[in-house]
């Protein structure tokens, strides 16, 4: 985990530039473009706040929000992630992941998908996510917080399509319980929601499991995610998208 920003190397810009060059400005460096976007990913720093040295806010919200919605990030991120499963000597593809939820508030003057988690005292939305092996992510979904794990998780399953063939497992704790594993059933995935023996005292990593919650760890390394800042959910997704965008790039040399 890189302890500051840094700006793409060469080698790591290689690795996205062909999926962004329908999208170059007229005026800007898409690399730019892209370097400003993490950038505030990572910072946390408001639009209207972008640092001197980019463009305009105006000209890379533009750009962030034509990745966001026609599935530029999406794809950039499936990519890396098969490229660093394969990297680190796994098949381009999971056989087995691991799912759980965070909730997190929300700032001011936001209504859309928000709302309270009874159980954490939680007012605002709900991160739900399924990873694989290495915590990198299969799928990801935001919703408010008082939607319920298995709930958000048919969501989840609904963005598996690219992984359908080759996912067998989905480990997960017991709010993913009778209704999600019947959902989970009907795309041929089992799920084991076996918890640890009560003898046992004290924090121990659930097999299979941990990785999710390490995945939730990396995101307190990015500021823009200590909170929901977004409006909408789909822009909350889209910087998630770019945390692990930036986390597999990062270990690119």
């Amino acid at each position: 985990m890189q302890k500051q920003f840094k700006e793409l190397t060469d080698c790591q810009w290689l690795k996205v530039k062909k999926y962004l060059n329908n999208h170059k400005p007229k005026k800007h460096d898409i690399r730019v473009i892209l370097d400003a976007v993490l950038w505030i990913t990572r910072t946390g720093c408001q639009w209207r706040n972008m640092e001197s040295s980019y463009p305009k806010w105006q000209s890379v919200y533009y750009y962030f929000n034509i990745w966001r919605t026609n599935g530029t990030l999406g794809l950039i991120l499936n990519e890396l992630v098969k490229q660093e499963r394969v990297r680190q000597g796994k098949n381009a593809k999971p056989s087995a992941g691991a799912i759980d939820s965070q909730s997190v508030k929300i700032c001011s003057f936001q209504s859309e998908e928000t709302g309270i988690d009874g159980g954490k005292k939680i007012n605002g939305r709900k991160r739900h996510i399924l990873v694989d092996t290495l915590g990198l992510p299969i799928a990801i979904h935001v919703s408010s917080a008082n939607t319920s794990d298995a709930v958000g998780g048919f969501d989840l399953l609904a963005q598996t399509e690219h992984v359908e063939e080759s996912l067998k497992l989905i480990r997960g704790d017991k709010a993913y319980g009778k209704m999600f594993k019947e959902a989970a059933s009907w795309y041929n995935f089992e799920v084991d929601t076996s918890q640890r023996p009560p003898s046992e005292k004290g924090f121990i990593p659930q097999k299979g499991r941990w990785q999710v919650e390490r995945s939730f760890g990396w995101m307190g390394f990015y500021r823009r995610l200590s909170k929901d800042y977004e409006k909408t959910p789909q822009a909350a997704i889209a910087f998630i998208q770019l945390m692990f965008i930036n986390i597999i790039l990062a270990r690119i040399t």
